[in-house]
């Protein structure tokens, strides 16, 4: 079931390690287009930084890091690995294009979030994109890994060469959808490279701004199935208050044992600014949650 995929990333200059590269052009390329910082921490005498492993907040818009907590410590990203699971995807699909569900792409899902698919479904790209950024589903992440690339396994090596191009050059994908993998990690400024470039998409916005999203689509015996999927982001369903003079857009959260409780956010303050805002391995979801609005109403105001 081979999709879209071409194999082939842009040829863009890696400014994260600049290796063998010390020209003053990657410097500055670096340095104008996005947020740049050094390993040392700042900020956390301010908030509960013990409520999570790392966090960081990013000024898009001054080009700015706000907020620094273990930005480049090896974490694992869980299901906010599905940001660019999604980027690759519409990138380069069409959204309308329709997907068949293969039983390999649903097999092993047990005791995890999923869409709910079954094998022979036929669904949109786009149907699979809501269901795998709103749910969360790793059903609906291996069906597009399986349609962009043929296979898991190369849609991986697809993920490897995408972060890389982006410059998160301290990552490692084995998967889609961010199931617990020694070999799968990121850092919070990768993710923060990510997650920048994605949402320079108006559709990627689109998704997780939304609340809920009614699909339907028709099974293999032809009949519609109709589901309704609600976002996993307290922000959007109003199970958490957004910090005053915070806007929250959207964002992905991410949970496992290992990974423990994770959100990638995009928010605007009150100067109309963009702002990415990251919280990973947070003790619990409340610890997570608190130290996000901790860190958004003390720094990116």
């Amino acid at each position: 079931m081979n999709g879209c995929g071409t194999g082939k990333t842009a040829d863009i200059q890696n400014p994260y390690s600049l290796t063998g590269d010390n020209s003053s052009v990657s410097n500055q390329f670096f340095a104008r287009n996005l947020c740049v910082t050094n390993d040392i921490n700042f900020g956390t005498d301010q908030v509960h930084a013990d409520y999570a492993e790392g966090a960081g907040v990013f000024d898009l818009t001054t080009k700015e890091v706000l907020y620094s907590q273990n930005l480049f410590e090896k974490l694992y990203p869980a299901s906010t690995t599905k940001i660019l699971t999604a980027y690759i995807i519409i990138r380069n699909c069409d959204l309308d294009d329709k997907v068949t569900v293969s039983a390999d792409a649903i097999a092993n899902m047990a005791d995890s979030s999923k869409c709910g698919l079954a094998a022979g479904d036929v669904l949109t790209v786009r149907d699979l994109l809501y269901g795998l950024l709103l749910v969360s589903g790793n059903d609906a992440a291996n069906v597009l890994a399986e349609y962009y690339s043929g296979s898991i396994d190369k849609f991986a090596e697809e993920m490897n060469r995408e972060a890389k191009a982006l410059g998160a050059t301290q990552s490692h994908f084995v998967n889609a959808n961010g199931l617990p993998d020694d070999d799968h990690y990121t850092t919070i400024y990768d993710m923060y490279l990510i997650f920048q470039e994605a949402i320079q998409t108006q559709d990627f916005i689109d998704i997780i701004h939304t609340k809920s999203y009614d699909a339907a689509y028709q099974n293999a015996s032809g009949n519609t199935v109709t589901q309704t999927w609600e976002s996993t982001n307290r922000y959007l369903n109003g199970q958490t208050k957004e910090p005053e003079d915070i806007t929250v857009v959207g964002g992905k959260t991410g949970t496992t044992n290992a990974a423990g409780y994770c959100l990638v956010l995009y928010s605007k303050n009150k100067k109309g600014d963009d702002i990415v805002s990251i919280v990973y391995k947070g003790k619990t979801r409340s610890d997570m949650y608190t130290l996000m609005n901790q860190i958004l109403s003390t720094f990116a105001n």
